[in-house]
């Protein structure tokens, strides 16, 4: 992957989320179906890798149509860079919805979809397009 949307902090090339936090979201999704749930990620940039290592949980309302969350209640010092969230179904792709709230939200962006496997969960940029990362 060549460098990813420009100068965020310094460029990164490589997306990088931790395996337990990636057992966290699987979790949070199996709790939380039939509704969707939804969080954003915070991470860093770091010798051209963004590194996700934590979910921010804000005020919101699911359901199994969707999650919408109370993003003014986030803080500016949190390193957001995109956000997660489930579909309750086995599809992992983004809808119309998911693709406004990704092009305003951040860079990253991940949906799980039913049954919630590292296997169902893809990753896409602020323009819905996939893309690749790697568990550590």
């Amino acid at each position: 992957m060549g460098t990813f949307l420009g100068n965020f902090e310094s460029s990164f090339q490589e997306i990088q989320i931790d395996h337990e936090l990636l057992e966290e979201i699987i979790q949070i999704a199996n709790e939380s179906h039939p509704h969707e749930f939804m969080a954003m990620l915070q991470g860093k940039v770091h010798k051209n890798v963004l590194k996700i290592e934590n979910l921010i949980f804000l005020p919101g309302e699911t359901s199994n149509e969707g999650a919408v969350m109370k993003l003014f209640m986030m803080p500016m010092s949190t390193g957001s860079v995109g956000s997660v969230h489930s579909h309750p179904i086995p599809n992992n792709t983004p809808s119309t919805a998911d693709m406004q709230f990704f092009a305003k939200n951040g860079l990253i962006h991940f949906i799980i979809a039913y049954p919630y496997t590292e296997g169902s969960i893809q990753a896409y940029n602020a323009f819905g397009e996939m893309v690749d990362y790697r568990v550590v």
